[in-house]
């Protein structure tokens, strides 16, 4: 890499991040191929571009996001945006309602169904028709208080979007045969879901609105993860470090950490949690890459592989 504006820009990401400075040859060999990648996408629509970011919880969705929103924004002249499908969970109250309304296991965020797609919708449409000077609340969902913040707290997106990156674990999901859904593939669905109702649920959400939601798609990138015992260690490490951060925040009122507090998962309930994701997440690492626009292999130790591009 030559250009020693874009080398500063990745020496303060990698550092913003945490992340080892071995993290260079990743941006390198995985995250520069797939800016031209979306470039040419670009170029070759002119027109705005979706591009899905797909990956099961810890495959790093949210890092290469951020590196290809910087590197496209600052040193590409190409203005990105990026949300996740986490940002557009429904509020607390709203999966509270779900809950009681159709099934319990709705009141746990994650799975289709409990999103606010029409948001999502709405987001992508404002970003990528967006005048000059218009601004684009983005929204923003707090894990630590399991709800979505008030919009005056949303980050703000001046002016069109190019590209808008829309990371999430079920990104590009499809729903699974009905007869798959006959038998429970965990002890969740077999002891809290023994009649079907939730996954069958959740089946028919990726039918509907999700389907629509991902028709927006230009492009869609996976993530592979290695295997769904990678996904649960990788799940439960996210959760130590929330925890982490959340202790050594500025301390709150007494009221307020403990309402911090109480949201984080010990390693039972985060396997309890992931119990939720895993039919999909199976599904999705059978079906998907022989799909994706671009296939990314995730290993053990979090490296990324070089991107494999699906010729069309």
């Amino acid at each position: 890499m030559s250009d020693s504006e874009l080398n500063k820009t990745i020496e303060a990401l990698i550092e913003q991040e945490g992340l080892p400075d071995t993290y260079v040859s990743t941006v390198e060999q995985t995250i520069l191929p797939l800016v031209d990648h979306i470039l040419s996408l670009h170029a070759a629509q002119k027109r705005p571009v979706v591009v899905g970011i797909h990956g099961a919880q810890g495959t790093g969705k949210s890092t290469l996001t951020l590196f290809l929103r910087e590197i496209l924004g600052k040193h590409r002249h190409c203005p990105a945006a990026s949300f996740s499908l986490d940002d557009i969970y429904l509020t607390r109250a709203e999966r509270q309602e779900l809950a009681e309304r159709v099934h319990p296991l709705f009141i746990t965020r994650g799975v289709p169904g409990t999103h606010d797609v029409e948001l999502g919708q709405r987001i992508i449409e404002q970003l990528r028709s967006a005048g000059p000077g218009d601004l684009t609340p983005v929204p923003a969902f707090d894990k630590s208080i399991d709800d979505r913040l008030p919009e005056a707290s949303w980050p703000v997106f001046k002016g069109r979007a190019e590209v808008i990156l829309f990371e999430g674990w079920c990104l590009g999901a499809r729903p699974e045969p009905e007869s798959a859904l006959e038998l429970p593939i965990n002890r969740l669905e077999a002891e809290e879901d023994q009649h079907g109702t939730w996954r069958r649920y959740v089946n028919e959400c990726l039918k509907g609105a999700y389907h629509r939601l991902y028709g927006q798609l230009d492009n869609l990138v996976m993530l592979k993860a290695p295997s769904m015992d990678s996904v649960l260690e990788w799940r439960t490490l996210q959760e130590h470090k929330l925890a982490e951060r959340i202790s050594s925040a500025p301390k709150k009122s007494d009221e307020k950490r403990g309402a911090q507090s109480l949201r984080i998962m010990s390693d039972d309930e985060v396997a309890r949690f992931i119990m939720h994701y895993e039919r999909v997440t199976r599904f999705c690492l059978t079906e998907m890459p022989g799909r994706a626009d671009v296939l990314i292999e995730v290993g053990e130790d979090h490296s990324l592989s070089q991107p494999r591009f699906r010729d069309n």
